[in-house]
């Protein structure tokens, strides 16, 4: 659990998240979806300026199982995916333990905040971050693209290099992947660009 309550903390508090889900070089095997795998979560405090914890929820996928292509992009295997939890257990330790719906979350693009949205609908399984489902949702590569004055946006790893900042783990691992997010969403802080109360910028998927 976090250090700080988990309902929510007080207002510096924000949840970062990037979600790995399991994938294929081309179309999924016949009956197939792409289902949450791992859900990687930083905690940045905004007052202090600082990223305050780092945590990683395996998920069990139902529909689908992990590729060869999907383990080398994200190093996840079928043998850790099904020591996860089921989707409803993983959404339920976010609300009790991290403060999701309580406390603003981002992530690096619109895909995660989808994700979410489409697999609780299929699933049956109450949406972890309050309704409406943007309410509380920011996307950070939004807020990046405009700051920079960029005509693209960029992904991640591009974001980085923009911004002067290591790559810190491996991309495509949830937990690095937030880890690396959270380390941009001070950077925009520290330039005056990331407003706690701002909301989400709606995009598309688009890369990390």
């Amino acid at each position: 659990m976090d250090r700080r309550a988990a309902d929510g903390g007080h207002a510096g508090l924000l949840n970062v998240i990037d979600l790995e889900a399991t994938c294929w070089d081309g179309q999924p095997p016949p009956g197939a979806v792409s289902e949450i795998i791992e859900i990687g979560l930083a905690v940045v405090d905004l007052d202090t300026r600082e990223r305050v914890a780092r945590h990683r929820i395996l998920v069990r996928p139902a529909r689908s199982r992990v590729s060869a292509f999907c383990t080398e992009l994200t190093g996840l295997t079928q043998a850790e995916a099904d020591r996860g939890v089921p989707l409803a257990r993983a959404c339920e330790t976010l609300v009790r333990e991290h403060g999701a719906g309580a406390r603003p979350w981002a992530s690096w693009g619109d895909y995660d905040r989808g994700q979410f949205v489409r697999q609780c609908a299929a699933d049956g399984v109450p949406y972890p971050f309050g309704h409406p489902a943007e309410r509380t949702h920011t996307n950070a590569k939004a807020v990046f693209t405009e700051a920079h004055g960029l005509r693209r946006r960029p992904g991640m790893a591009r974001a980085l290099e923009i911004a002067g900042l290591p790559l810190e783990g491996r991309h495509h691992r949830g937990v690095d992947d937030a880890w690396n997010i959270a380390a941009l969403v001070l950077h925009l802080a520290d330039r005056g660009a990331w407003l706690p109360t701002r909301r989400a910028r709606r995009s598309g998927r688009s890369s990390r």
